[in-house]
């Protein structure tokens, strides 16, 4: 199975928590139809991304990276490579790139949420995981970031867009 296929399976599979996340899963589907080249950057009507939350739930923390290009703090994740074999292993090496962190596990059950936004590349269709940090994780910052923080629970919503905070609160309902 190729990586097209297998996000095309997980959106089909999923079972959205709300009706608004339901539309955006049939619009993520109605896109890999159309776009047989949807999961790369190449596409410039928009391209499926791959991101994860990083949380420590015994510390009521989550892990953020302040984005080097977009400079706003944010969830790990960015751009699916052929090398991915399923969108949960694009969302895996992404969180571990980006956090320095070995030893992350998805929660199960597939993706937390899904998000649409505006990049300066193009409509990013991301596809939102969680993973849990191992016991005594150290986080380590990446080239893509310019700072990386543990927040705890209730600190995102300071530094945090919406779609994060929404993230962190459908996360801690999973875990």
């Amino acid at each position: 199975m190729n990586l097209h296929k297998d996000a095309a399976r997980v959106l089909e599979a999923w079972s959205a928590p709300d009706a608004a996340q339901e539309r955006l899963r049939l619009a993520y589907g109605d896109h890999l139809a159309a776009h047989p080249d949807g999961m790369w950057k190449a596409c410039r009507d928009g391209h499926i991304t791959a991101s994860t939350l990083v949380i420590d739930p015994p510390r009521e923390r989550v892990l953020l990276t302040l984005h080097r290009k977009l400079r706003m703090w944010l969830q790990m994740g960015g751009h699916c490579e052929p090398r991915d074999a399923t969108l949960a292993d694009a969302a895996l090496r992404e969180a571990t790139e980006e956090s320095g962190i070995a030893g992350l596990t998805l929660l199960p059950g597939g993706p937390v949420r899904l998000d649409r936004h505006h990049t300066p590349c193009a409509w990013h269709l991301d596809v939102q995981y969680a993973a849990l940090a191992p016991p005594g994780a150290t986080a380590a910052i990446s080239d893509e970031s310019l700072d990386l923080r543990w927040f705890g629970y209730d600190e995102v919503a300071d530094v945090a867009d919406e779609s994060v905070r929404r993230l962190v609160d459908r996360a801690r309902v999973l875990v």
